[in-house]
């Protein structure tokens, strides 16, 4: 039997035939419709228990060694074409922040022609392998310009809900689904101990509790809903004390607080996992055979596959040879090589040539990947198109709505919220009416979209526009001061002390803040709103204003939910998933820790007011 299932798939692939793949699979697991979107998350076999590994197998062994090289292969889209694709058996593609198939206002629609290029290349080749592609869809699926936006992962800790967490897993599986992608490199397990570190936003918060309770619900959104989700970055990138790609110092509790997230993702059975490129006591956690192999792999019993980050084996050692030998000996056994991926894939084949990477290590590597993508469902429905409709797109508009609403942290207030719609208010600051600086870093592009160029959502402005017509400040009662940092993504946010006035704060905050003192002078109710990917040093900036509001990166839908809250039609809930630093003495220092001391701090770890405060 097992000789026959492997004979048929061989054929089958060769085809290269979209519609005559399903069959064989078929054949093992019967699906009733194989083109409905519950056959399609109905995964064929389990890498964790086992069933996949037969089929990989039997794969696998009809492989050249060219064939499963170019299994390890991942590169971006702009810089391999569909022939290369074909030509080299590639394992997957991906889209860098920022990546389009054309341009920024690129639809869903344009998404999944270009994905189904890529594909249809895949399945031409020798081997018929279908391609794993993937994106950085960190709060939603934000490279799309027709796509909600959702709250960062930041606000999700805020919430902290394991239901809302899996929800907006599914969400975003939704979307990715709707383009034909179908691996997203979310979560980030980072527990985070430094809010200068420009990542910040992209972890649940300062507390492995977080991720105890949310690492599980994100997975298994994902794997429930159709999407390989990806763990990241491993280890303890949020450990080097604020400093990307830097080092983390690590002592047995350091490495358990680091560590104890990933133990909540295997147990969730997650299918990938990506490496950091930080460096513990040290080490780049790219050439660590410790923590990749022995630890990850053979200790804890990781199934899937390990890829590596963007470019991320070029900070190795030695020539690019060398760090492709270290890197896939330490245990990577997919690398993201954006753009040498060519010369990644020759140097591989000379390894192997040469003795320096042996074939028993390309085979595991292969074998990994390839138990991935019977998971995966690829090999039973390489490219499948969920309908983008309607009712899909209010779902997550209202998902989003309850999202920003319950991760909104008020912070400060003196009786002046909730506010009256009898009341004049005047409203002003750089993210008064700016979705771009609600949403933040990998928003439409890498850095984030500061050029505010939006189909979707609702604005500060628009949402109090909605309950109010505004008033000049000469007749105003209130006076609301949107304040905000400058969109930034890994690499450009890193900042020792991050306030309102230096950094990546936005250049406008000092006029802003003007305002608020002269408002506050004058005798109006001064209310501030800050987005902000992370806590920020306030010094006595918070002696201007009678109510303060953190909404972190809230979102497409943030200055909706930002109304209801402000207007009191919803009560405020969110707690914050850091401590909110007072002075420098206290930057660096978590709520885990021993010797924590809340008073220490303006605001501690869960400080949270609402209206009953």
């Amino acid at each position: 039997m097992k000789k026959l299932l492997n004979t048929l798939l061989f054929l089958v692939l060769l085809t290269g035939c979209i519609e005559q793949v399903p069959n064989i699979i078929d054949s093992i697991n019967p699906c009733e419709d194989p083109n409905s979107y519950t056959c399609f998350v109905e995964h064929p076999c389990d890498i964790y228990e086992g069933t996949c590994d037969v089929l990989a197998q039997e794969l696998l062994d009809t492989l050249t060694l060219e064939e499963k090289v170019g299994q390890m292969i991942q590169a971006e889209r702009g810089y391999i074409s569909l022939d290369d694709v074909k030509e080299f058996n590639i394992g997957s593609i991906l889209s860098g922040g920022g990546s389009h198939p054309n341009d920024m206002y690129d639809s869903h629609q344009a998404w999944y022609d270009m994905v189904k290029d890529f594909q249809e290349a895949a399945l031409s080749s020798s081997s018929g392998i279908p391609l794993l592609y993937g994106v950085d869809a960190v709060h939603g699926h934000n490279n799309v310009y027709d796509m909600t936006i959702f709250p960062h992962q930041i606000n999700m800790g805020v919430i902290n809900d394991p239901e809302l967490t899996y929800a907006l897993s599914k969400a975003t599986s939704e979307q990715l689904l709707t383009t034909g992608v179908t691996w997203n490199f979310a979560p980030s397990l980072s527990v985070n101990q430094h809010v200068g570190w420009g990542r910040s936003y992209e972890s649940y918060g300062e507390h492995p509790e977080l991720f105890e309770n949310l690492t599980k619900s994100a997975i298994l959104g994902y794997l429930e809903n159709g999407i390989t989700p990806t763990a990241k970055h491993f280890l303890a990138d949020g450990g080097t004390m604020g400093i990307d790609q830097g080092n983390a110092i690590i002592d047995e509790v350091n490495l358990n607080v680091h560590l104890a997230p990933y133990l909540e993702a295997i147990q969730a059975k997650v299918p990938t996992i990506m490496a950091s490129y930080s460096s513990i006591n040290g080490i780049k956690m790219h050439g660590h055979t410790y923590y990749l192999q022995e630890l990850l792999k053979e200790d804890l019993g990781f199934k899937g596959f390990i890829i590596s980050d963007w470019n991320a084996i070029h900070q190795l050692e030695g020539s690019f040879y060398q760090q492709i030998v270290t890197s896939v000996n330490a245990g990577i056994d997919m690398l993201m090589e954006p753009y040498d991926w060519k010369s990644a894939y020759q140097e591989l084949l000379f390894a192997v040539s040469n003795g320096d990477i042996s074939l028993e290590r390309i085979n595991d590597a292969v074998f990994r990947i390839l138990r991935v993508k019977f998971q995966s469902n690829l090999m039973r429905q390489p490219l499948f198109n969920l309908d983008y409709t309607e009712d899909m797109k209010l779902d997550h508009t209202l998902l989003a709505r309850e999202l920003a609403i319950k991760s909104a942290i008020l912070l400060i207030n003196n009786d002046a919220l909730p506010l009256t719609t009898t009341q004049n208010i005047y409203l002003t600051g750089p993210a008064s009416d700016h979705i771009g600086l609600m949403s933040g870093g990998w928003t439409t592009n890498w850095q984030g979209n500061i050029d505010n160029i939006f189909n979707v959502g609702t604005s500060l402005k628009e949402g109090i526009e909605q309950q109010i017509t505004l008033s000049t400040y000469e007749t105003s009662d209130v006076v609301i001061i949107a304040l905000a940092e400058m969109p930034y993504a890994e690499g450009v946010g890193d900042q020792a002390y991050p306030s309102l006035v230096n950094g990546n704060a936005h250049p406008e905050n000092i006029h802003a803040l003007n305002q608020a003192m002269q408002a506050k002078n004058d005798g109006k109710i001064v209310i501030g709103v800050l987005f902000s990917g992370r806590p920020l040093y306030l010094d006595h900036d918070l002696d201007y204003f009678d109510g303060f509001i953190s909404a972190f990166l809230p979102g497409s839908e943030g200055g909706y939910a930002l109304t209801q809250l402000m207007f009191g039609y919803e009560n405020f809930s969110g707690k914050l998933s850091y401590s909110w630093p007072k002075d420098i003495a206290t930057w660096g220092i978590t709520s885990w820790q021993e010797t924590y001391d809340p008073l220490r701090f303006l605001f501690p770890y869960r400080f949270g007011l609402n209206y009953s405060s």
